[in-house]
């Protein structure tokens, strides 16, 4: 019997190619051909899992953080492919919980990050945007890059959320014809457009540090840059899905960098070439750290389950935690699921890789055991 493994990682604890290792090393025993693939659907961890599926190698490199303080980021590279996580440069957890301010923060750094990418060959980007502090529009990575943001008094601005509101011109005159030529490819699962009551400040503001008056100081700057914006550039993208992603980020790229924004889980099983393993398989096991609602609406157990259902190829997920609300992920292509967890022990030990691993082993050869005793009685 044939299996695919295709699961994400159990954030916290063990990256999608180790967890995928794990349950491979429960279901061997039973005599089943396994084929481990790691996978993301976009969010933390995407780097990791593409550069083991597509053996990119990892790249090191100091940015500022989104405050301009000096921090390590890491992306992959594979040829003229270019893997990158935003979060690595300019994301919440980068600055503590006190310190946080949107009106002050930058993705300065993660526009350091791409020139370092680029310096070193890479012109096609998959990018994850998820988890960031910041609300700048993408201002910051654009400077970076060689764009210039000025005042009504021709004065350059810094790319900053508390800014915005100063734009008066942009000039790309800077940037290197090696950029313009790049292709971004971007992984948004959100659909917020970049301001008003839905959009970046009013929904994602405030757990970024945005207070009231802050988020209506930032809500306002995004709505003056996108007139600017559609002024100097002709285009009327502030409405588009995702504009609004990453504190306007999305909106950044659409409209200065000509990129796609598609949901990470289908950029990724693409790039990894899922489709094909599936067509092989007679049996996937996906899953993730945590089973909930949200996993039935374009996480990985769902985009796996998706494609399985296209060749009528049951599914099985394992996760860490499965929440009362998942009995839905049933109803979008996964067969059964199960918790790892099989006696009591508190969130740091059952975290911890090595019992995380066992526990994952131990679930998964049951798991297909039960399977292989349905396939005996058909």
């Amino acid at each position: 019997m044939k299996v695919l493994v295709a699961i994400d990682s159990f954030k916290g604890s063990l990256s999608s190619l180790e967890a995928g290792n794990a349950v491979k090393s429960g279901i061997e025993k039973l005599g089943c051909e396994v084929l481990v693939k790691p996978i993301a659907d976009g969010g933390e961890g995407s780097v990791e899992a593409l550069a083991d599926a597509l053996k990119a190698k990892f790249m090191d490199v100091i940015v500022a953080n989104p405050l301009g303080e000096k921090t390590p980021a890491r992306y992959a590279l594979k040829g003229e492919l270019g893997i990158l996580e935003m979060a690595s440069a300019s994301g919440l957890p980068l600055i503590e919980k006190s310190r946080r301010n949107p009106l002050k923060t930058s993705t300065y750094g993660f526009g350091e990050m791409i020139a370092h990418a680029i310096a070193h060959g890479a012109r096609k980007f998959i990018i994850g945007i998820g988890g960031s502090a910041t609300n700048d529009a993408g201002t910051g990575m654009l400077s970076a890059l060689g764009f210039k943001f000025t005042d009504a008094r021709g004065e350059a601005l810094a790319g900053t959320g508390e800014n915005l509101i100063k734009i008066a011109a942009i000039s790309d005159a800077d940037v290197p014809q090696s950029i313009k030529d790049s292709e971004f490819l971007i992984a948004c699962d959100v659909d917020n457009p970049l301001f008003g009551e839905n959009g970046a400040a009013h929904v994602y503001g405030p757990q970024k540090g945005a207070d009231e008056a802050a988020v209506e100081a930032l809500d306002a700057g995004l709505r003056s840059f996108a007139g600017v914006v559609s002024k100097s550039l002709g285009k009327e993208l502030c409405s588009e899905r995702g504009a609004g992603a990453a504190g306007g980020l999305g909106f950044g790229f659409v409209s200065f960098l000509r990129a796609q924004l598609r949901p990470g889980i289908d950029i990724i099983t693409e790039q990894i070439g899922l489709q094909n393993d599936v067509q092989g398989a007679d049996l996937i096991i996906t899953g993730e750290g945590r089973l909930d609602f949200q996993s039935r609406m374009g996480k990985t157990p769902s985009g796996v389950a998706k494609i399985a259902a296209r060749y009528g190829v049951p599914v099985i997920a394992l996760a860490g935690c499965v929440s009362s609300c998942a009995g839905g992920c049933n109803e979008h292509g996964i067969g059964a699921f199960f918790s790892v967890l099989n006696e009591p022990m508190s969130l740091e030990r059952a975290m911890e890789p090595a019992v995380a691993a066992q526990n994952l082993a131990r679930v998964a050869e049951q798991a297909v055991r039960l399977f292989m005793l349905g396939r005996g009685a058909k």
